[in-house]
């Protein structure tokens, strides 16, 4: 990945945003891809991704949508159908399934007949699936700190206050967006 440079005067777009000096300028559609919000986005995720992947699949071998799986069946009060974790991850709900499936294979997860429903079943972290998220959980929460070194409390605040707004603005244009 290429890193942004500081603006020059040769090197700016009009809207304000610095490209790379290795990356030629816009043609006539003024369309720039390193300069594309979206495209920067995508870059941003996939490094922050990257960078928590590194500690559970170098531990436990487990998928990104596994962690996240494993992450929000660990965070709840008691079990939850699949449908709840498809709800709470912005995950599709194959890629849920999947995950349920070798987090199962795996002995992390159980799964339970619902009671308020007999159709359906309550996901719920194993023993053995609680003391690897109770390992993890700490080692991803230092790669949050060193993610968010050197920021104050304010910036990261206004950070989350712009990808809220963008939310927003989203549902208009798409007619709604994930949680």
């Amino acid at each position: 990945m290429s890193k942004v440079t500081a603006p020059e005067k040769d090197n700016e777009i009009d809207a304000g945003v610095a490209r790379p000096a290795d990356v030629p300028a816009a043609g006539a559609s003024g369309f720039e891809l390193a300069t594309f919000f979206p495209y920067q986005v995508r870059v941003f995720y996939a490094d922050v991704t990257r960078a928590l992947s590194a500690v559970y699949q170098r531990d436990y071998g487990m998928m990104p949508a596994e962690w996240r799986t494993m992450a929000i069946l660990g965070s709840a009060d008691g079990g939850l159908q699949a449908s709840e974790i498809v709800a709470r991850s912005s995950l599709d709900k194959v890629v849920v399934s999947r995950a349920v499936k070798r987090l199962e294979e795996r002995g992390f997860v159980v799964r339970q007949t619902n009671a308020a429903d007999g159709r359906s079943f309550l996901l719920s972290l194993s023993g053995e699936g609680r003391a690897v998220f109770e390992d993890l959980a700490p080692k991803l929460k230092a790669v949050e700190r060193q993610m968010l070194e050197g920021l104050s409390e304010r910036e990261i605040a206004d950070f989350l206050e712009v990808a809220e707004r963008i939310r927003e603005n989203l549902k208009e244009v798409v007619g709604g967006v994930s949680d």
